[in-house]
């Protein structure tokens, strides 16, 4: 196993699952701890987020993170899944529709609203995937989930029923619903047939690495990781002498000046993350400790 600890971009490919891609890192990195934040379906491309080693520790931050999407919707075609995988359960005309009445419509749909999940979905429902109740022909109640719509856009594409669009949501967000709900409201039906995520939070797929190019550059000893500190640049950060990042590692509380939020991160003298800490009445509190970085040679493994 190796010691490796940090943040990872990976542009997923179409055709794989978001666990097919952890298993491959994993096996690439040589290191069992490889975690995700915020599934991909297989026929969805785009950006990956993932952490390596002690950094899964750090997971929450980036699902936590708003994302922003861009892909193609069919209209005029319903699956059972909302999206091109699933089989066709229905037809309908699909009108005459111009930019800014399309547009228009989308713009009703942002703000913060109720979405119901898709059957065809890996969230549990009595300890069961959706998804595979849904192949048994099943059908559940599902509980409707906040999710804020924050930027939707569509252009017309060469075809009158392919529209090109643009979203930017809360995690959590089911995009094919989405698209399913504005159809509906235009008077047709619809279902989601492209989709690449182009960002999560701060992070962009334009700094996303493809699979066979994560395993060639491991090959030439490059490094592949960024820092731990990654995870949380929106958090105020504290830099801690050497004694406190010590007692900090140990799980002991430590006094700080005072600082805004109930959260922080605190960081060694050579700018790497020692943890993460919560406010404790007039203390501070380790709730995610890092272990401290060795020294590293030109791959960025350590030596």
């Amino acid at each position: 196993m190796t010691t490796s600890n940090g943040l990872l971009l990976i542009d997923k490919p179409r055709g794989v699952t978001s666990h097919d891609v952890v298993a491959r890192v994993r096996k690439v990195l040589q290191e069992r701890r490889v975690g995700h934040a915020g599934t991909l379906d297989p026929m969805a491309t785009g950006l990956l987020v993932l952490a390596v080693g002690p950094s899964t520790r750090l997971l929450r931050f980036a699902q936590g993170e708003t994302k922003t999407y861009e892909g193609v919707v069919t209209f005029g075609v319903a699956t059972d899944s909302l999206d091109a995988d699933g089989a066709v359960t229905d037809r309908r005309e699909v009108p005459a529709l111009e930019v800014d009445v399309v547009n228009a419509y989308a713009a009703r749909m942002l703000g913060t609203q109720l979405q119901t999940p898709p059957m065809v979905s890996a969230i549990k429902v009595g300890g069961q995937r959706l998804h595979a109740l849904a192949r048994q022909g099943v059908e559940v109640e599902r509980e409707p989930r906040s999710v804020t719509i924050s930027s939707f856009s569509l252009d017309a594409t060469e075809r009158p029923d392919q529209w090109s669009f643009a979203v930017t949501c809360s995690p959590g967000t089911y995009v094919r619903v989405l698209l399913s709900d504005l159809a509906v409201a235009l008077g047709t039906l619809g279902h989601l047939s492209a989709l690449r995520r182009s960002a999560s939070g701060d992070h962009d797929v334009a700094d996303a690495l493809e699979l066979d190019d994560l395993a060639a550059r491991v090959l030439r000893g490059e490094p592949v990781l960024a820092p731990p500190s990654a995870f949380v640049t929106r958090l105020e950060a504290v830099v801690v002498t050497g004694d406190q990042a010590s007692r900090l590692r140990q799980g002991q509380r430590v006094e700080l000046e005072e600082r805004d939020g109930d959260e922080i991160a605190a960081m060694d003298e050579a700018g790497a993350l020692v943890a993460v800490l919560r406010r404790r009445a007039e203390t501070w509190q380790p709730v995610v400790v890092l272990p401290s970085e060795p020294p590293s040679g030109p791959s960025g493994e350590p030596r």
